[in-house]
């Protein structure tokens, strides 16, 4: 089901009565509603042992290469917000209240924290952690980063955020777990932020130039600034890269190039030694591909979102194999298709030709992975 898209068991039973599912199960396809009863009695750990099984594989047969990051593979942490309903709960849901035109209502919602290794050319879904009634994102992020480390201990060197996670306890709890770690660094009012600009007015940027994964050419004026202690907090020097970025854009409407420009700052504690200042900017912008080729896309093509089962346990099932699925499919599509056809065939097209064989459709014999 998640690997052919269908997006919900009511459209998995409607495949019952032309799938091969006696010859593919051994028996008769079960209702709906039974698979969402079933979904509440599987333990997440089993699933997390196939996806430890995955990412096993994929780590013998070298798929995980992070060579133009200077070899490190980022672990990107970010939070996502499943569902929401003012009818549906459960004993798992948070909980606010929201004005509406009928008034204050109480709204029901599942949020959660994702962790995926990102690289040059590939992202690969881990694990996640529910957020619980009354903790914030960066506390359920710190479990979900514990049991990472201990189910995955060499699969990461370091751990990028948002500026969410700019916060002392999170930055202690990475590098106590010996790995480095890459933030988001916004807010104005801070001491750091501050001395950062004031050193950025005074000392000469370097320049340089990127390409983005789209192809787009950017020029870089970069100011690389390492030992600063204003974070007293957190008891250790860190190192600041500021960027400004710009790059120029065709616009259809009206014919013209318009120049744009964009401003990132990042703290790390990883120095330059290990991550050179080019390589600390793409790893820095890496932290975007957990949005872009993973939420959005899981959103969009998976249907990660759905509520198969407003149940706890039958949702965390359902979304651990939604994004195994996601795994097995990318992989695949990376690693065993060939480049010249994965030009004129999609990944969506793929689906569709997994989903061709759940009616048993005899071309999908032709297809053929190289």
């Amino acid at each position: 089901m998640a690997l052919a898209r269908l997006g919900s068991f009511n459209a998995l039973e409607q495949t019952g009565y032309v799938a091969p599912w006696g010859r593919l199960t051994g028996g008769k396809l079960p209702s709906a509603d039974t698979l969402g009863r079933v979904a509440a009695c599987i333990d997440p750990e089993d699933i997390r042992r196939v996806q430890k099984q995955l990412y096993s594989r994929l780590r013998r047969n070298k798929a995980l290469d992070a060579t133009p990051f200077g070899g490190l593979v980022a672990l990107v942490l970010d939070g996502h917000e499943s569902t929401a309903s003012y009818l549906r709960s459960c004993d798992g849901c948070l909980r606010r209240t929201v004005k509406t035109e009928s008034g204050v209502r109480e709204q029901c919602y599942h949020r959660y924290v994702a962790a995926s290794l990102v690289g040059p050319d590939f992202h690969l879904f881990l694990d996640f952690e529910e957020i619980r009634p009354g903790e914030g994102e960066v506390a359920a992020a710190q479990r979900l980063l514990a049991r990472v480390r201990e189910d995955y201990p060499r699969a990461f060197d370091i751990a990028l955020g948002d500026a969410l996670y700019a916060q002392a306890p999170f930055f202690q709890a990475v590098t106590a777990l010996g790995k480095d770690v890459m933030v988001v660094l916004k807010q104005e009012d801070r001491d750091l932020y501050q001395d950062v600009m004031a050193l950025c007015a005074e000392l000469p940027p370097r320049r340089f130039e990127r390409r983005t994964r789209d192809g787009t050419l950017r020029q870089v004026t970069c100011w690389d600034i390492p030992g600063l202690t204003s974070w007293s907090s957190l008891g250790r020097p860190v190192r600041v890269v500021r960027t400004v970025e710009t790059w120029t854009v065709r616009r259809q409407d009206t014919d013209t190039d318009e120049t744009l420009t964009s401003e990132w700052v990042w703290v790390t504690t990883a120095g330059e030694s290990r991550l050179p200042t080019r390589v600390a900017v793409e790893v820095g912008h890496a932290r975007w591909d957990i949005e872009n080729r993973g939420f959005n896309e899981a959103v969009r093509g998976w249907h990660l979102d759905h509520v198969y089962r407003h149940e706890p346990v039958a949702m965390q099932i359902l979304l651990h194999l939604s994004m195994l699925a996601m795994n097995v499919l990318n992989s695949f599509y990376r690693l065993s298709i060939k480049p010249e056809r994965r030009v004129r065939e999609s990944k969506k097209h793929v689906a569709r030709l997994l989903q061709a064989c759940l009616y048993g459709c005899p071309t999908i014999l032709d297809f053929a992975p190289g």
